[in-house]
């Protein structure tokens, strides 16, 4: 299953670089190991699309420790897109 999530450059630009291998996020979206997520970066204040965009597929999934209806999932990146 496809998914498509918005995400601040403050948390894009370590998921580009490698170093940000999970997200934290209300499972209202049932996320299942081997789903691949499109992560499309936004600003952060004006909430705009920059066009740059990671997608990378779920390896792991916990919801130990989180609020109610949150999860934490691990991820590997596919494939990447920056802006144009």
């Amino acid at each position: 299953m496809l998914h498509k999530l918005k995400i601040n450059q403050e948390y894009f630009t370590p998921v580009l670089q490698g170093i940000k291998k999970f997200e934290i996020r209300l499972n209202d979206r049932n996320y299942s190991i081997d789903d691949i997520v499109l992560l499309q970066e936004i600003e952060s204040e004006s909430r705009r699309y920059t066009g740059r965009e990671l997608e990378v597929r779920i390896t792991y999934i916990t919801d130990y420790e989180q609020k109610e209806g949150f999860v934490v999932f691990g991820f590997e990146k596919v494939s990447q897109k920056t802006a144009e």
